[in-house]
């Protein structure tokens, strides 16, 4: 690999792709303006929302962007594209600002899980959460932690500690239910993860014994983030300043020491960002930004870190990504004046975002006037391109055999679960639930069912407690963590007990 496919995002909403898999993910960031209108009057028809992860398809991202610019705004509240603890939040509050009767959730199923649990905790359970489609939508990263190895892994990592686990947000709620049941937990998404862990050394102390899963990409770049800091020569003072402020160089040590990560758990499409793509990316683009979902594999992840050590990358959740892009591009908005100034930035994440980041600069390049440029680099690996030997004027596609962007080496740069959400099949429900609601068919009310979220706790209980209160509880503890910067004394509690029982 020499270079890789980008996106040129510049002055006066100028798209320019480079290569065949950009041209790909750019076609539809100018949606087609009879599908924008056709769902806005569908959404109002309805009366519904719509939550979408931001790996979601970019046709359906697209659209998606353009209804919430619509109509003078109307429906800005309606749709909402963000990470999956988000996404729940933001149907709640279509439900108490809006008063949306249905919401639409294009993601995975533990997504419309969670989304459907998180309404149901905030008094909004009547409210009915649909999928895209009735076929199971699955995450090859959420799975691994609903295997027997899991629990067998949990269960022999805690006993005679004090122990806690920390579960990723994206996971089922089964999976939060039985780990509850086994070992005190609590869960984190890839924002928080970081400081959940130095909290909950610096709140139990040097007997915490961390379970950290299942994404084992994840928690080893969290471990290597720690050496990182304390090979760097960070003194008490810094890491007290910059990281937390409980903490030194002896605890982050016997913090770094003390965390179990899972070892077999991965997402199919930060695999993608291995050794090939990292030579290249340190090979041609020294100059870059670089960013990284905590999720890639390590070599990618390194890279990353390094440079944001000096403030030219970022490492963090698909939110801190967007946030980091924004950052730069404003800040050279702001330096630049009539400049002109292309700043590259390397995304080692999920090839969806790109939405969101076009949407952001755009903004930021309408609001100033500049001549700022934001090369956005999807570091592909070359076997996720196939090669077309019968059209002259498609040498290049993405995906092996069509995958999208899917690598041989078992990654893809699009998420293939993400992709099973699709425009047509968001449209296909919008309407079903609008002639439900103007007495249609019983055909119609009983497709809906198909389309609800998996109830796999729906009146299980486990060890006499009721498995949905299990499966929230770790979720709940992460609210109440958020909210006041401290673990809950509830949950401290049942760490120390451990080693008491």
């Amino acid at each position: 690999v020499e270079t890789f496919p980008s996106i040129v995002i510049g002055p006066n909403k100028s798209i320019v792709p480079q290569g065949s898999f950009a041209e790909a993910q750019a076609q539809y960031l100018d949606p087609d303006p009879d599908a924008v209108e056709a769902l806005s009057q569908s959404l109002i028809d309805a009366n519904m929302g719509i939550v979408a992860h931001y790996y979601m398809d970019v046709e359906l991202q697209g659209v998606l962007t353009a209804v919430k610019r619509s109509n003078n705004g109307l429906l800005s509240n309606r749709i909402g594209i963000a990470d999956s603890l988000k996404m729940g939040d933001l149907a709640v509050t279509m439900c108490q600002d809006d008063g949306v009767t249905a919401v639409a959730c294009l993601g995975v199923d533990f997504m419309s899980e969670s989304v459907s649990a998180i309404m149901g905790r905030n008094g909004f359970g009547h409210v009915p959460v649909y999928r895209a489609t009735p076929a199971a939508i699955g995450c090859s990263l959420a799975e691994s932690a609903e295997r027997d190895s899991y629990r067998a892994w949990l269960t022999t990592a805690k006993e005679n500690e004090d122990a806690l686990h920390i579960v990723y947000i994206n996971t089922s709620l089964e999976t939060k239910a039985v780990s509850t049941s086994i070992a005190p937990t609590i869960t984190c998404t890839s924002s928080n993860v970081l400081k959940t862990m130095l909290q909950a050394s610096a709140q139990v102390g040097p007997s915490l014994k961390i379970l950290y899963g299942p994404d084992t990409y994840m928690g080893e770049n969290l471990v290597a983030l720690f050496d990182a800091i304390l090979l760097q020569g960070w003194d008490d003072a810094r890491i007290a300043r910059d990281l937390h402020p409980l903490h030194n160089r002896h605890t982050l040590k016997t913090l770094r020491d003390n965390v179990n990560v899972y070892p077999s758990g991965n997402c199919v499409v930060h695999h993608m960002f291995g050794s090939e793509v990292v030579d290249a990316v340190k090979r041609n683009y020294k100059d870059a930004y670089v960013t990284a979902h905590l999720e890639v594999p390590g070599e990618m992840f390194q890279v990353a870190m390094e440079k944001s050590m000096q403030d030219e990358g970022v490492v963090g959740s698909t939110s801190d990504i967007l946030n980091f892009i924004t950052k730069k591009v404003n800040e050279a908005a702001q330096e630049g004046g009539e400049t002109e100034t292309r700043l590259q930035f390397v995304l080692g994440t999920e090839a969806g975002m790109v939405t969101s980041i076009v949407k952001s600069v755009q903004d930021i390049l309408d609001a100033t006037g500049s001549n700022v440029e934001a090369e956005i680099i999807f570091p592909v690996a070359s076997d996720a391109v196939m090669g077309v030997d019968d059209d002259e004027n498609m040498s290049l596609v993405p995906g092996v055999s069509g995958g999208e962007g899917c690598s041989t080496a078992g990654g893809c740069a699009t998420c293939p679960f993400m992709k099973m959400n699709d425009l047509d099949a968001l449209q296909d429900v919008i309407d079903m639930v609008s002639r439900t609601r103007n007495g249609g068919s019983p055909k119609d009310e009983m497709t809906l069912i198909t389309h609800l979220p998996p109830q796999r706790l729906q009146g299980r209980q486990i060890g006499g407690v009721d498995a949905m209160d299990l499966g929230t509880q770790p979720i709940l503890y992460m609210r109440e963590f958020m909210k006041n910067g401290a673990l809950p004394d509830e949950l401290l509690n049942k760490v120390r007990r451990v080693t008491s029982s």
